[in-house]
């Protein structure tokens, strides 16, 4: 016979009571309502991660009688006043109320008392035993100690789920320019391209600098490579007033024409953009260099990600194009650099926009058109790019948890972030995993 957890005083979050009813973890024999009507439990319902409540479309029988809605779960029944639900129309249709401790009476707004039932000495001791031993939540990664215990197909299962996620974080970020672009995916495969090559420093300035320029108007001159940088560093507000260098003297005298030409009143500045902090080889100046070169070469850029390239190779003819010559010899105007500082940019660089550049594109184009394949395009790319490497990945290689390509690492990336910092650790199916073990 399977252990209950006792009457005593626990500390537990309500995530865990979710939990418990989720997976039925708890004696059902003599299951009743505060109130003594014999509940039966059809369908648990499903989990809402949203707005409303815990979970939607449950089935139960109360005493014979069939009830079809929502149920919500609460550590005291107290807490449904305190949580205001009373008078959210969204819980008017809550069948019943799940409570560790029934402490005060729920009525519904028209009078009539909520069914509720109590958990408490009914839910299973292994389960209590296992949330209270396997899960640390004053650490960065709550199951550090444990998670290489759990299956590799529950690990992968629990990668995919964050990866896809975090894709469709990132699409929504993409389809939302597309709106504002009136649904020209041409300006918002480009001004998505300057936020990826923004790297999280720069990215919003990258960003407006993009916006600024637009992409039909660079496509005009883009055989003309010193033309491109000299309209690109204009408008970013990083070309001095002045120099005594033949080169820059003509990208400034250059700009001056196609600020008239084009009317531009409103350049950037250079204090909005980040130097101090950032290593040369990753200051916006050459970023934009890079980027002139690349928008030099792709007289398509759309086509050029979505058809034309397909796998990495591909993409490193597309993306690792030299700059200019300035750009081979300095970081910034007017600092020359006695070695070459850039041939372009590096594998590791080219891997970082393959993640944060191709794949949100490809996922986000896929969603839009409603074409599942790019999803598994997404995933297959994935795959033949190396994991990243950062403070992150870190956290679960030190939990003896090894990403083997950027299809994990960009999954640990996600879980990370919308589980582990949160404190989500109940909806995750490693944690799920953990302490469901030994419930037999």
């Amino acid at each position: 016979m399977k252990k209950l957890l006792g009457n005593t005083f626990m500390i537990f979050r309500e995530d865990f009571l979710q939990l418990v009813w989720k997976f039925q973890y708890f004696d059902k024999r003599n299951f009743q309502t505060s109130n003594g009507e014999n509940v039966q439990v059809i369908q648990v319902g499903f989990h809402n991660q949203g707005e409303g409540p815990d979970f939607l479309d449950s089935k139960i029988i109360v005493d014979g009688v069939d009830l079809y809605g929502h149920v919500e779960v609460h550590k005291f029944a107290s807490d449904w006043k305190l949580h205001a639900h009373g008078g959210d129309p969204a819980y008017n249709s809550v069948i019943l109320h799940v409570v560790w401790e029934n402490n005060k009476p729920v009525y519904r707004n028209d009078g009539t008392l909520m069914p509720t039932v109590e958990l408490k000495g009914k839910i299973y001791l292994n389960i209590w035993r296992n949330y209270e031993r396997l899960l640390d939540y004053k650490s960065d990664l709550p199951c550090f100690h444990a998670v290489s215990q759990v299956p590799d197909i529950i690990r992968f299962s629990t990668l995919e789920k964050a990866l896809v996620e975090r894709l469709q974080e990132k699409s929504e970020l993409i389809l939302g320019l597309l709106e504002t672009n009136k649904g020209d995916w041409e300006e918002t495969c480009y001004q998505w391209l300057f936020i990826s090559f923004g790297f999280k420093t720069n990215a919003n300035s990258m960003g407006e600098l993009a916006i600024k320029i637009p992409y039909k108007t660079l496509l005009k001159h883009r055989d003309k490579l010193p033309l491109l940088e000299a309209i690109l560093f204009g408008q970013a507000g990083l070309l001095p007033s002045e120099s005594k260098e033949p080169y820059t003297s003509y990208l400034i005298k250059e700009y001056e024409f196609y600020k008239k030409k084009y009317r531009w009143d409103n350049p950037m500045i250079r204090q909005q953009w980040f130097f101090m902090g950032v290593r040369p080889s990753n200051f916006p100046t050459l970023r934009i260099a890079q980027l002139a070169s690349i928008l030099s070469n792709a007289p398509n850029l759309l086509s050029a990600i979505m058809e034309d390239s397909r796998d990495f190779n591909s993409f490193k003819k597309l993306l690792q194009i030299k700059p200019s010559d300035y750009w081979q010899y300095h970081y910034s105007f007017g600092k020359s650099s006695d070695r070459n500082v850039s041939k372009g940019i590096s594998d590791t660089v080219l891997q970082l926009l393959i993640i944060n550049f191709v794949i949100p594109v490809w996922f986000a184009y896929g969603r839009y058109f409603q074409q599942l394949e790019w999803q598994e395009r997404c995933f297959d790319l994935l795959q033949e790019v190396a994991s990243e490497k950062n403070h992150i990945i870190k956290k679960f290689q030190s939990a003896n948890w090894d990403p083997t390509n950027a299809f994990d690492s960009q999954g640990m990336i996600g879980l990370y972030k919308n589980y582990c910092q949160p404190k989500k650790c109940l909806q995750c199916k490693v944690a799920q995993s953990l302490i469901k073990r030994e419930i037999e």
